[in-house]
Formats: C-alpha cells, sequence, structure tokens
C-alpha cells in the first residue's frame, strides 16, 4: 500500500511538474524595448528623466517609410515611447510639471516636432488625441556619420540642461532640456 501511495505521489508530481514546464513564452519581439536615462550611468539612482521606448529596425527600408513626414509617429515601435520626468523641467521653451507623459513626434526634414501627451498607454499613435498635448518642442536636425540600424535615444550634456537625442540611420533629432527656473 505504501509503495502504490508513494508511486501515484511521484506520478502526480511529475504530471504537475510537466504542465509547469509546458506554458507557452513568446519569443523575442522583433523591436526590443529599451530605456534611455539621463543621467545615463547605472551608478546614479537620482535620474532627471527617462524614457522607455521600442527599437524599430530599418532592416532595409528608408526612415521615411518607417516613420512619414509631416505625421504623427510613435516615436519607436510598439506601444507609443513613454517619458517620464523626475523634476519639473523646461522642454523646448515651455516650462512641464514633473510626470510620466506618452512622446510623439513628427518628423521633418530640418527639423522634428516633439510631443510630450497627457494620455498613457497607447498603442502606436492610433489613438493620438492632440487636445491632450501638455507641451510641444522643436528639434533641430542633423546628419550623423554612422547609420543607425535600430531606433535609438541617448542623452547629450550641452550648456544651460541636455538634449534628448534620437537617432535612426544617419538622421539625428536633439530636443533640450533643461532644469525649470
Amino acid at each position: 500500500m505504501k509503495k502504490v501511495l508513494t508511486l501515484t505521489i511521484m506520478a502526480l508530481a511529475i504530471i504537475f511538474t510537466s504542465e509547469i514546464n509546458a506554458q507557452d513564452f513568446s519569443g523575442m519581439d522583433k523591436s526590443p524595448a529599451d530605456i534611455a536615462s539621463y543621467p545615463s550611468s547605472y551608478k546614479v539612482a537620482d535620474k532627471l528623466i527617462k524614457v522607455v521606448y521600442s527599437r524599430p529596425q530599418l532592416k532595409g527600408r528608408a526612415l521615411s517609410q518607417l516613420a512619414p513626414e509631416n505625421k504623427v509617429w510613435r516615436t519607436g515601435a510598439n506601444e507609443a515611447a513613454e517619458i517620464t520626468l523626475y523634476k519639473d523641467m523646461m522642454f523646448g521653451d515651455t516650462s512641464v510639471k514633473a510626470g510620466t507623459y506618452s512622446l510623439f513626434t513628427i518628423p521633418g526634414g530640418s527639423e522634428w516636432t516633439v510631443i510630450l501627451n497627457s494620455k498613457l498607454n497607447q498603442w502606436g499613435a492610433y489613438s493620438y488625441d492632440e487636445s491632450a498635448d501638455v507641451a510641444r518642442a522643436k528639434a533641430s536636425v542633423s546628419m550623423g556619420e554612422d547609420s543607425l540600424e535600430a531606433f535609438s535615444i541617448a542623452f547629450k550634456e550641452v550648456d544651460g540642461g541636455v538634449h534628448m537625442v534620437m537617432g535612426w540611420g544617419t538622421t539625428r533629432a536633439a530636443v533640450p532640456f533643461s532644469l525649470s527656473m
């Protein structure tokens, strides 16, 4: 009787263990999520800005196919990018309160319009609502020497603040941030 009970318990354990191991997990996203922050050092816990975004790849396509000029773009792939300001800041010429915002852009030839929007958890720019815009700033566009296959965001210190630089292919768009006075 003890042997039958032991075998039954072992059989049940194997069945339940295989059920746990049989879970389906999705594969790697084609446009993986990433985070850019300022200051960028992982050793600095007191961040001023953090951007969570997905990184689409060019894969032989033109930037204008993926982020068309003069159209609102989600600033990456998948969900609209989200930016968190941990302190009140100047975004271009506009004072913006600390908080989390959706980040949209309108690409253009010589400048991009960068938008902070109060509506969070948006998929793409499909439900973008201009009436929820908190602020817009102009980003100057330049050309980089190296071509970036994956859309990327980084921060660059400048006199009086920091520029959030968005790069893809050889295009670079830099939008200014500084602490509110």
